[in-house]
């Protein structure tokens, strides 16, 4: 097994991220944070979701997001879609010239987990998503697919492979384009991950998956790293490792830390690995410091206060 030479992360924070935070940032900090982050490198980020305001109101802001940010012609945008009322907005964006690359459909593996989130179980959430992709096919917008409690679930606890393959095989065969396999409450690790990711490239060898994992138990790098040398080429990441269950006011079904892969330091390590991510770490670990600012207080990431390794001598004058 072996690391692609050239991976595309994918950057969360402006959506994965902030749907855990209940501080809402205000559009400015947004629009600055989307902007630095393309200005980095990243070729591919989530920019907003288009959530009922009422319900998620970080994403009240989610039309002035799409008009404001920067655009780049080869940086593909992303925005999670969770109904046909939000992509009724999403298309009037579309057609008024600031709409996405991509959107995100997500069902849940886990009954349990798909219904406390989207109070639909899997038949009534796999007709109501095929009606907005053949939509978003219409608009000529990709669609990720998104099994969501791939490898277990908070509430549900283990999830049967087959829900995990069926959720899978719908987005599939609907015309998705590429499928994010969500460790949504950060239950993986790398057996798991060898095991769930190698039967998914068996049954479906001409799809093309992204791993997407929480780091709610500390696993979210070893975790990545494991899908990635099984050829895997996307990666989902988000600066200061935010991330998690949306901040909704509803009871917490997961505790501690639940935000996603650390930005800052998978994309150092994987640099520090010779693997090409095309992402200047030193813009993203400035990023991740200005994040904090945002944000209000320190997050997760390792290498804004160590540094990348460093590999030259340099001057030492230990203190008595």
């Amino acid at each position: 097994m072996s690391i692609p030479s050239e991976i595309k992360v994918c950057e969360c924070w402006a959506r994965d991220g902030l749907q855990s935070i209940p501080k809402v940032i205000p559009t400015a900090e947004k629009v600055e944070m989307i902007n630095r982050i393309i200005a980095s490198g990243v070729k591919k980020l989530e920019v907003t979701s288009f959530s009922h305001p009422g319900l998620l109101p970080q994403f009240a802001d989610c039309v002035e997001i799409l008009q404001q940010i920067n655009r780049k012609d080869d940086v593909s945008y992303v925005v999670l879609m969770p109904n046909s009322k939000g992509f009724d907005r999403f298309e009037q964006c579309v057609k008024d010239g600031y709409g996405a690359d991509e959107i995100i459909l997500m069902i849940s593996a886990s009954v349990a987990h798909n219904t406390v989130n989207f109070r639909m179980d899997h038949p009534t959430a796999m007709k109501a998503h095929a009606a907005i992709m053949k939509r978003s096919h219409d608009l000529g917008v990709k669609i990720i697919g998104c099994p969501g409690t791939v490898y277990g679930c908070a509430i549900q606890g283990d999830v049967p492979m087959e829900d995990v393959l069926s959720v899978t095989r719908f987005y599939v065969e609907e015309g998705a384009q590429t499928i994010m396999l969500g460790d949504t409450t950060g239950a993986a690790n790398p057996n798991s991950v060898r095991e769930r990711i190698g039967i998914l490239l068996e049954e479906f060898p001409e799809t093309e998956f992204i791993a997407h994992f929480h780091d709610t138990r500390g696993n979210g790098i070893v975790n990545s790293i494991a899908a990635l040398e099984l050829g895997l080429n996307y990666v989902d990441t988000s600066l200061g490792a935010i991330g998690g269950q949306p901040a909704t006011g509803a009871n917490k079904y997961q505790f501690g830390f639940t935000g996603n892969t650390c930005s800052e330091d998978l994309i150092c390590l994987l640099e520090e690995m010779g693997v090409s991510t095309g992402i200047d770490i030193d813009a993203m670990i400035e990023n991740g410091k200005r994040g904090e600012e945002i944000i209000g207080q320190q997050l997760r990431a390792n290498v804004i206060r160590s540094g990348p390794v460093n590999h030259d001598s340099k001057e030492y004058a230990p203190t008595a």
